[in-house]
């Protein structure tokens, strides 16, 4: 086990390194450049700032400058947002993004499980039929659309529900449901037909035929199995509801690291960019590797060797 984890921190650390590598170099390949507006900077003013944010030294030595200040987890000061760091920016954000996934994430797990089991226990009836028709709208609607939709219902038409904002309980009840949509709608589907194929294998029929009961088959011997594909989606996809949606973060003006990040994007403010974007693959690799090691809990037969 130990020498299991050891290696899967240096394949971690590995693979951060060739991320951090990839995303500057894409950002430096793109023509333009974080002073080069639609109206152009006097030449001197440009060279004053790339001498200020150190843009003026060679690729090589703007990269090695670069993982210095990761050893000291450092991410450098952003471009765009003057007089503020990059760990600043996460620091505030973080939060809110961080809030918001986790409360969506429990709202998918609680709803997308005991959907996948009825859909899975009720096969080809019409409760089968409902709950994978709902599936299928919630994985092919746009989380935009979904947000737009629920603002206009709840919000303009009902009243319900505050329209921007995490002030209180009901303010997050549209952010969940347009952040969790696709979450929630994929991994019901995948809980279906993983459950689907485990109650036809084998060992199911051989222990109805030693007549347990029905309910024992299906939590004991069924699920147990059939969990196993959803705990590899879950790491993914906890990872990018905590880590801030863009879309969703902007049409209800939740100051997540979400928005920085397009912010960022938009004004090619490099050190926003890539701190966003390690934090984010930095979060995946670790939920990744903690999603490995629950699988022993789940299926015994699951060794680290």
């Amino acid at each position: 086990m130990a020498k299991y984890i050891c290696k899967r921190l240096l394949l971690t650390f590995v693979t951060l390194f060739f991320i951090i590598l990839l995303t500057f170099t894409l950002m430096h390949a793109v023509p333009g450049g974080p002073f080069t507006p639609v109206r152009p900077l006097p030449p001197a003013v440009v060279a004053a700032l790339e001498e200020r944010y150190n843009l003026n030294a060679p690729l090589h030595v703007q990269f090695f400058d670069y993982l210095g200040g990761l050893v000291r987890f450092d991410l450098g000061p952003s471009i765009q947002f003057s007089g503020r760091s990059v760990n600043e920016l996460i620091t505030s954000g973080a939060p809110y993004s961080m809030r918001l996934g986790f409360i969506t994430m429990i709202f998918v797990l609680l709803a997308a499980v005991p959907m996948g089991i009825l859909a899975a226990l009720k096969n080809n009836k019409w409760q089968d039929m409902l709950l994978m028709t709902l599936a299928t709208m919630g994985v092919t609607i746009p989380s935009f659309v979904l947000a737009s939709f629920l603002i206009y219902v709840f919000s303009f038409r009902l009243d319900l529900t505050p329209t921007f904002g995490l002030y209180n309980w009901n303010s997050y009840i549209l952010p969940v449901l347009a952040l969790g949509g696709f979450s929630l709608s994929f991994l019901a589907r995948l809980m279906r037909s993983s459950l689907l194929e485990v109650m036809g294998q084998d060992y199911i029929r051989t222990a109805r035929a030693k007549g347990i009961s029905e309910v024992r088959v299906i939590v004991k011997h069924a699920l147990r199995n059939a969990l196993i594909p959803m705990v590899t989606m879950l790491g993914p996809t906890v990872a990018a509801l905590m880590s801030g949606s863009f879309v969703v973060e902007r049409i209800f003006a939740i100051p997540g690291m979400g928005s920085h990040f397009v912010t960022g994007i938009a004004n090619r403010d490099y050190t926003t960019i890539m701190g966003m974007n390690i934090f984010y693959a930095t979060f995946l690799l670790v939920m990744v590797f903690v999603v490995d090691l629950f699988y022993c809990l789940i299926d015994p037969r699951i060794k680290f060797e």
